[in-house]
């Protein structure tokens, strides 16, 4: 329908939503065109019609009873719903926005997946030599063979985690990242993160020298310096990351260090670093910064796993807890 694709146009282009949630929206509102005219895509009048509370509400318990989603993707349907219906208002063709006026399901709230510290270091402390001086002469010696690709990937494998738990970057943000967003003299990191917004992460010196290995390694493989527009991180064939190459790289590179179970994506490494930020008593606004949060409660999720941190060690340290909470004598 030509107002969802204006709606499309709209979020993508002036608004500045990541293609991921451009598609979202985009899949939500064809679903509701869908269910909720069976019998046919209606004209601009009658969808216009269809949005009051009642269909909505219609559609929600759909989404829940027919189609058997979670409540988390129920509601998640409801704010692109809400966005949309917020855009029709501010165009003039619906009074209201009806969403605002339903219930939504209650989502049970998790706390946010991470991986200690310890496990972390674990982890750097055995693949060290994968970011040392000596490693790039071995890969240099190597590069037009098989073992030269295989040093390499090895190589890029482990920036990849030391960017993304270094700096909380989240997984796009990380491939977009060009040459020129390194600023070696200061080391801080220009991210552009969503809607378009510019901020700056320092930089540890150690993960500099990273950077900066990395990229000798990068001019050999192509023989000679590249432009600083061109992408930070690139495959052995000099192709920019792309989603499925981190996430995969993020899985195997971290699927057999002690200590580090359950999911293990980029945005579990995002939380990683938030959580021991805040174990560490990082002032909240600063990890706001950090991560690239528009809002401060988007942050204050990781205080729940710095309190059931706390939690577990008050229980084991406590004396009257060891007992099971019995008096002494």
């Amino acid at each position: 329908m030509e107002i969802i694709r204006k709606y499309i146009d709209h979020v993508r282009n002036i608004r500045r939503y990541s293609e991921r949630t451009v598609h979202l929206y985009e899949d939500v509102l064809n679903r509701y065109v869908r269910m909720t005219f069976p019998d046919g895509t209606p004209d601009e009048s009658g969808f216009m019609e269809s949005f009051n509370r009642f269909e909505i509400r219609g559609f929600m318990v759909a989404l829940m009873e027919d189609e058997g989603l979670s409540p988390k993707s129920v509601s998640l349907h409801m704010s692109a719903l809400s966005s949309f219906c917020r855009y029709l208002v501010k165009e003039g063709k619906l009074k209201s926005n009806p969403v605002r006026t339903l219930t939504r399901p209650k989502v049970e709230k998790r706390l946010p997946e991470y991986f200690r510290e310890e496990a972390m270091q674990a982890y750097f402390d055995k693949t060290r030599e994968e970011a040392s001086p000596e490693y790039l002469a071995i890969f240099k010696e190597n590069i037009d063979n098989d073992h030269g690709k295989r040093l390499y990937e090895k190589r890029l494998a482990r920036l990849i985690i030391s960017i993304l738990y270094d700096t909380g970057l989240r997984r796009s943000e990380l491939i977009g990242l060009k040459i020129e967003n390194v600023d070696f003299a200061r080391q801080t990191l220009k991210v552009v993160g969503k809607g378009n917004k510019m901020r700056e992460i320092p930089l540890l010196d150690s993960l500099c020298q990273e950077i900066l290995l990395y990229l000798e390694a990068v001019e050999a493989l192509v023989c000679g310096k590249r432009s600083l527009k061109e992408p930070l991180l690139v495959t052995f064939r000099g192709s920019p990351l792309y989603p499925v190459y981190v996430d995969r790289t993020v899985k195997a590179e971290l699927g057999d260090v002690k200590g580090i179970t359950g999911r293990k994506s980029p945005h579990v490494l995002r939380h990683s670093i938030a959580t021991e930020l805040m174990n560490n008593e990082t002032n909240l606004n600063s990890i706001k910064e950090m991560l690239g949060h528009s809002s401060l409660a988007t942050t204050q999720v990781y205080t729940h796993s710095s309190f059931a941190r706390l939690k577990d060690i008050y229980k084991r340290a406590h004396p009257r807890a060891k007992n099971g909470g019995k008096h002494g004598d």
